[in-house]
């Protein structure tokens, strides 16, 4: 059930629905549901039927392509104030997911039902306006991703990766390995030549970048 604390987050991370005529915006969320999950729980899956339209109230949720033999590339993440534009494709073309999305730490979320998400769609352009928008933001992020897969060598993107973190990252190296859809063994390999080029420390879950600007240097060679 949607509260009014609920409703409040919402508008505050969604402002494009506050645009909406307040009757017509107590009938949408009216028939919103809050869901709650926990990390780990897998929210929709490769050539599952698409539920409806997520809009996340805290927590994040990692989209990833996985491949027969357990590999996984992460394809992007969406956080509170966003939402997955491989669901948006999915119900503007009515066809199943291509991709596997899992809750990376615990969440809440409203849904809206896919009736109402083509209703506003349709009727309001600045909702219709936010939807493309995440469209070209992410075109952009997968393009990104897509040339580094193809043109920069896996020490380069691990290399880029780690100059964007937040450093001490607290984190696996499986994590990593994950996110960069390779191997523990070889990312494992990698961040040891790292460390003995002193550009980071490596402890139990937690890598601690010291020499940022060679690890900028190194991924842009």
């Amino acid at each position: 059930m949607l509260t009014s604390d609920h409703r409040t987050r919402l508008l505050q991370l969604y402002p494009t629905l506050g645009e909406l005529p307040a009757v017509e915006l107590d009938a949408l969320l009216a028939n919103a549901m809050v869901l709650p999950l926990e990390a780990g729980t897998v929210v929709f899956d490769e050539n599952q039927p698409c539920q409806g339209f997520p809009m996340l109230l805290s927590g994040s949720i990692r989209v990833i392509k996985a491949s027969p033999n357990g590999r996984e590339l992460q394809l992007y993440r969406v956080l509170p104030g966003e939402s997955c534009i491989l669901t948006s494709s999915c119900l503007l073309g009515h066809t199943r997911y291509q991709a596997r999305g899992i809750v990376e730490q615990a969440l809440e979320m409203v849904l809206l039902p896919a009736p109402a998400f083509h209703a506003l769609l349709g009727k309001h352009a600045s909702f219709r306006n936010y939807v493309f928008h995440l469209f070209s933001d992410r075109l952009t992020d997968l393009m990104q991703l897509i040339s580094a897969v193809a043109f920069q060598k896996l020490d380069q993107r691990l290399a880029s990766l780690l100059v964007v973190k937040t450093s001490p990252l607290h984190t696996t190296h499986q994590a990593l390995a994950d996110e960069l859809g390779s191997a523990r063994e070889i990312v494992s390999r990698l961040l040891k030549g790292f460390s003995e080029q002193g550009w980071v420390k490596l402890a139990r879950e937690q890598i601690e970048v010291t020499d940022k600007n060679a690890l900028k240097r190194f991924s842009e060679l």
